[in-house]
């Protein structure tokens, strides 16, 4: 199914723009050059299959856009299919509300972003890992109580938002867990986290740009919209970055990087027609 429709007024404009340009370079070669009538007839046919054909390479570009640019409240703001590891600057690495590094399936999926980074992007043994985390210089306000009942994984309770910078990546407190180590989050906690997150980069990008993936996309639940889409998700980032008092000075920028999976499922050109992606 096709993200953009065939008559969408934004494809349209675009076609329009583009045919401007066309026939008024057309109408002044006609002045100048004289064209026998039976070609004119051939030429129009063509000229009209030619249009035809620009309309339908309009749409199809639109329905296969994979990265944008926008502009948020002055600062630059990338949206693209990519790998997060292969970006420059900081990149953001959703964890838990316990920063658990023990990937086994049960309390981190090998197949999660943090599992992902331990297995194969972490340059330390985990213990190293697990040192950095327990002795960063974290504010008092971020280090909530001790859940000593818990059987699995860490004790030590971050809020969520929260930022260890580990060399070049921001691990952040993410996602809450219930009694059975599933992700979980409800829509007033994700919005808290974001604007602590945005507060929290704000505080610590020492002018570097920032990556992040689609907070919430995949295993997350946020309870009450389990059948939230990753665009929907996309949008609340954008929106909650517009309002925080995060601002990127040029040359950095924020890059959102969507999972090529992912991007059949997201419409970037209503994102880029929409004022400041939202």
């Amino acid at each position: 199914m096709a993200k953009v429709s065939l008559f969408d007024k934004r494809v349209i404009k675009k076609f329009l723009e583009i045919t401007s340009v066309i026939s008024g370079t057309l109408s002044a070669v006609v002045l100048f050059v004289d064209i026998p009538s039976d070609l004119k007839l051939i030429g129009g046919w063509i000229f009209l299959g030619l249009l035809a054909l620009t309309y339908l390479a309009i749409w199809a570009w639109s329905n296969n856009l994979n990265s944008i640019d926008i502009d948020v409240e002055g600062s630059r703001v990338s949206v693209k299919v990519g790998d997060i590891f292969q970006q420059p600057g900081l990149k953001a690495i959703a964890f838990n509300e316990y920063f658990d590094t023990q990937v086994d399936n049960k309390v981190i999926g090998e197949g999660s972003l943090n599992g992902i980074f331990i297995n194969k992007h972490l340059d330390v043994s985990v213990a190293e890992l697990d040192h950095h985390i327990e002795d960063y210089a974290f504010d008092a306000n971020e280090v909530l109580e001790s859940n000593d009942g818990r059987k699995q994984g860490k004790r030590q309770r971050y809020q969520i938002g929260t930022i260890c910078i580990y060399k070049d990546y921001l691990l952040t407190a993410f996602s809450k867990f219930d009694e059975n180590n599933k992700a979980l989050l409800t829509m007033p906690e994700y919005l808290e986290f974001l604007i602590n997150f945005w507060d929290r980069v704000n505080n610590v990008y020492a002018q570097q740009s920032v990556s992040t993936t689609i907070f919430g996309s995949g295993i997350t639940r946020i309870r009450g919209h389990k059948n939230i889409a990753d665009e929907d998700l996309l949008k609340i980032m954008l929106w909650t970055f517009r309002i925080s008092e995060m601002r990127f000075k040029y040359p950095a920028k924020l890059t959102i990087i969507i999972h090529k999976d992912k991007i059949d499922q997201i419409n970037l050109l209503d994102i880029k027609s929409a004022r400041n992606g939202v």
